[in-house]
């Protein structure tokens, strides 16, 4: 391939470099690789704690400030197209004038910071779902993000390589990479403590230690007696212990059913005595019946009294 002056290899498209990319990653999948790009929705490279804080910690280093902006641009418009986080290491392909290999090296936490940092944290984290959601408070974001002493490197911690000819130490494919890792701990969290060497559960688990059960019981004073109780509930509490015979007593015997009450009839003078109230009593077959006979008996007697 004919160079232009300097060394510098021409312009090539982005649609140019996507198809030789996507040619060459065919001919790796042939041999078993599958590959893992990098996909970057909108504007934003990454959208939540994790992804943000490691790119702000790139950000705030001088040592990065040069090549950064170049890198932003390849990992927007999808130059890396496959990038592999492992202990320590990150591997990845990135599209440019041809497809260039990249290698990250980070360094593992020491054992003193990480046993610091969990110290910190302690008590302060509820699961590892919150962990890695983010959802914790601002004192632990603080404590990771750290400068020199938290979760994510210095640029001292971190080394890396390209196969392209760029004679700068951090040229444009490494600095896609590096923002590429901010976009993948969007989607797998749990990576950057991988990358780092350490165990996210150990922020869990010594949570935990400063919340031993207390064997002891509670003071007497601070125990609700049964008639206490009673009288917070509205409720009527039996013995605790109960003899054996009144228990089985009790089970033996049914309940009473409920039945209606039988209606009272009511009689001849409690009716004329309502009537004259003016309020009106139910009565019974038998006192319409009795009301009917005494009426037909007093008209009888009127009919005799008044014949010749």
């Amino acid at each position: 391939m004919r160079y232009e002056r300097y060394g510098w290899r021409p312009y090539v498209p982005v649609a140019r470099r996507r198809r030789e990319a996507e040619r060459e990653l065919r001919e790796l999948a042939k041999k078993g690789h599958r590959a893992s790009p990098v996909v970057v929705e909108g504007r934003a490279i990454a959208r939540t704690f994790w992804g943000k804080a490691w790119c702000d910690n790139l950000e705030r280093y001088s040592d990065f400030s040069n090549r950064l902006p170049r890198g932003r641009t390849y990992v927007r418009n999808g130059s890396v197209v496959d990038l592999e986080i492992a202990p320590g290491r990150v591997a990845a392909l990135v599209s440019g004038s041809e497809l260039y290999r990249v290698a990250v090296e980070v360094s593992a936490v020491s054992k003193a910071r990480w046993t610091s940092i969990s110290r910190d944290c302690a008590g302060a984290i509820d699961s590892l779902v919150e962990l890695l959601q983010g959802r914790f408070s601002r004192g632990v974001m603080e404590r990771l993000c750290r400068q020199e002493t938290g979760l994510f490197p210095a640029p001292a911690e971190i080394g890396f390589s390209c196969t392209c000819p760029d004679w700068a130490s951090m040229c444009k494919h490494v600095a896609a990479v590096l923002y590429g890792v901010g976009t993948r701990l969007d989607e797998r969290p749990e990576l950057l403590f991988r990358l780092r060497k350490v165990d996210e559960k150990d922020l869990i688990a010594r949570a935990g230690r400063g919340l031993a059960l207390s064997k002891t019981g509670p003071a007497a004073e601070k125990i609700l007696a049964a008639d206490g109780l009673s009288e917070l509930f509205g409720l009527e509490l039996g013995a605790s212990e109960a003899e054996p015979g009144a228990l089985e007593g009790a089970a033996r015997t049914k309940p009473r059913r409920r039945g209606r009450k039988k209606a009272v009839p009511a009689t001849h003078d409690e009716t004329t005595t309502a009537t004259r109230r003016g309020r009106r009593r139910p009565t019974s077959s038998r006192s319409r019946k009795a009301s009917s006979s005494s009426s037909s008996r007093s008209s009888s007697r009127r009919k005799s009294r008044t014949s010749p």
